[in-house]
């Protein structure tokens, strides 16, 4: 199964969204998870993870992670050539490095590394940046590429967007 999440901020709370899928080119979701979580931190800027890292390990409490499973973030996994993590590699050593996570992210990051691959998709000329630790990045790529939908973002992720700032 693949999990993508994303976390939307209000005033006063975090809407936080996970869509579960079978394979990359599901072009519908298995289950959607969803919560509503206190903010615990200021934006911070470099330091991103640490407000929305909360949110996503409070609602996969309510996902049963199997061996096999991914976890696909909305932003980053690596951010330099150090290996430097963003949210998506704090996640997985959250997770004890047992659940590959990928991160796809809609902006650019103003850091070389060797590890991130763009993206167009569609006929796009914006693309997507994706990281990833746990797997090849360059064996998600080409599935990324395949997810449904013909414009930059995939079906799914655009819908996990939606929901996110649905507030439902």
């Amino acid at each position: 199964m693949i999990y993508a999440f994303d976390t939307y901020y209000y005033e006063d709370y975090a809407n936080t969204v996970c869509l579960a899928f079978k394979d990359w080119n599901s072009e519908q979701e298995s289950a959607i998870f969803s919560e509503k979580t206190a903010i615990t931190s200021d934006y911070e800027s470099g330091a991103f993870y640490k407000r929305e890292l909360p949110c996503i390990l409070n609602l996969l409490d309510k996902i049963n992670l199997q061996p096999g499973d991914l976890i696909i973030v909305d932003g980053y996994v690596t951010l330099d050539e150090d290996g430097k993590n963003g949210l998506g590699g704090y996640l997985y050593e959250s997770l004890g490095q047992k659940y590959p996570v990928i991160g796809i992210a809609k902006n650019g990051f103003n850091s070389n590394d060797p590890q991130r691959r763009t993206i167009y998709r569609g006929e796009s000329k914006t693309p997507l940046f994706l990281t990833a630790k746990g797997i090849d990045v360059d064996a998600v790529r080409p599935e990324v590429e395949r997810m449904h939908g013909n414009f930059r973002i995939p079906t799914l992720l655009k819908k996990l967007d939606q929901l996110t700032r649905s507030g439902d």
